[in-house]
C-alpha cells in the first residue's frame, strides 16, 4: 500500500509538472515549431534518464524525433566519436583513447554530469544467507583467475550452493568502474560469466536464478525491487546500503561514481539539440529521480546550463 500511494504521488507530481510546463512553453511560438532528429546511444544505466528527458521534452515539442539506443557506454562512444550521434550516455568519463579518435574526426564535444548512481550488488531474492559482502570478497569473487562457483568458498558459513554470475559486458562503463574499483585494473575480470550491455537482462538474469549474484546501476535495482535483492557492501567501515542518501553522500563508497552525457557541439548549435540539452539540465534533478537516480546540487546543474549557454 505504502509503495502504491508513493507512485499514486510521482504520478500526480509528474502531470502537474507536465501541466505547468505546457503551460509555460506555449508562451514560445517559435519552441513549438521545433522539428528534427537527436540521436543518443550509449550507456544502459544512463538510458532510463535521457528517455525520461526524450519523452517529456517530446510532449511539448512533438516534431523532434529523439530515439534513445543502449549500445554500453563504450559501444555509444564508438559511434559518437565518429559523428554518428549527437549524444553519448557514459557512465563513465571518455577515455583518452576516445578522445584522441574524436579529435581525428573533428567532433568536438563538451561532458555534462547529470545524476550519481549507486552500483548495486544484488543476488536471488530467495538468497537468505547473505545480507553484507565486504569489498575484499567482491574481488574475491570477480577479480581475473577467480574460480569461485560456490558460495561456501567466499564464506565458510555461507552453505554449499552453486554460485552464477551476472554482470555488464566489456563495452559497459559499468564494468569498466566496476573492475577499476573493486580489482584494482579496469577490464581486470574473470570471463565465465554472464555478460551483458542490457541491465535489463542481467535483472533477468538474477531474479530467475537461486544461487546468482550479479551487479548493475541503482535504477534497475529500484525498478526491480520485488525480484531482487540489495546487499550492503563493507569497504572497511561497515556494511552501507545503497540509496539515495548514501550514494549522495558519497558514503556509498567505492561504488558510489557519477553519470554523464557527451554532446557534440556542433550538434549543440542546432536548435532543437541546444532547447534539449537545456531543457535537460534546468529538470535534471526531477529527471535523475524519474530515471530512479540521485541528483545533482542545483550548483552543478548551473554550471552546465552556463557551459551550454555559448552555443545558442
Amino acid at each position: 500500500m505504502k509503495n502504491l500511494l508513493k507512485k499514486y504521488i510521482s504520478v500526480s507530481i509528474f502531470i502537474i509538472w507536465i501541466m505547468i510546463f505546457g503551460c509555460s512553453t506555449a508562451e514560445n511560438t517559435s519552441d513549438s515549431a521545433l522539428s528534427g532528429t537527436i540521436e543518443i546511444d550509449g550507456s544502459s544505466t544512463v538510458f532510463p534518464i535521457s528517455v525520461a528527458a526524450a519523452e517529456i521534452f517530446r510532449e511539448t515539442h512533438p516534431n523532434v524525433q529523439i530515439p534513445v539506443g543502449i549500445s554500453g557506454t563504450g559501444g555509444g562512444m564508438k559511434r559518437f566519436i565518429v559523428g554518428e550521434t549527437a549524444i553519448s550516455n557514459a557512465s563513465r568519463p571518455i577515455k583518452e583513447k576516445e578522445a584522441d579518435v574524436a579529435k581525428e574526426n573533428q567532433v568536438e564535444f563538451i561532458e555534462l554530469e547529470v545524476a550519481f548512481d549507486g552500483l548495486s550488488v544484488v543476488v536471488n531474492k530467495s538468497n537468505d544467507w547473505v545480507e553484507c559482502l565486504t569489498t575484499e570478497e567482491l574481488k574475491k569473487i570477480w577479480d581475473l583467475g577467480s574460480e569461485i562457483n560456490n558460495w561456501n568458498q567466499v564464506r565458510s558459513s555461507f552453505p554449499d550452493a552453486e554460485m552464477n554470475l551476472y554482470g555488464p559486458g566489456t563495452d559497459s562503463g559499468t564494468f569498466d568502474y566496476f573492475t577499476d574499483v573493486i580489482n584494482g585494473e579496469e577490464g581486470k575480470t574473470r570471463s565465465d560469466y554472464t555478460p551483458s550491455e542490457d541491465d535489463n537482462v542481467l535483472v533477468m538474469g538474477v531474479s530467475g536464478d537461486k544461487g546468482s549474484i550479479g551487479y548493475f546501476g541503482y535504477a534497475y535495482y529500484i525498478e526491480n525491487s520485488s525480484n531482487l535483492k540489495l546487499l550492503s557492501i563493507d569497504n572497511g567501515n561497515g556494511c552501507v546500503l545503497p540509496s539515495e542518501e548514501t550514494i549522495n553522500q558519497g558514503t556509498y563508497s567505492p561504488l558510489s561514481r557519477a553519470m554523464y552525457i557527451y554532446v557534440n557541439t556542433s550538434e549543440l548549435e542546432k536548435v532543437e539539440v541546444y532547447e534539449f540539452v537545456k531543457f535537460y539540465l534546468e529538470n535534471g534533478e526531477m529527471l535523475a529521480l524519474e530515471g530512479g537516480y540521485v541528483g545533482l546540487p542545483n550548483s552543478n546543474y548551473e554550471e552546465s546550463l552556463s557551459i551550454i549557454s555559448k552555443y545558442k
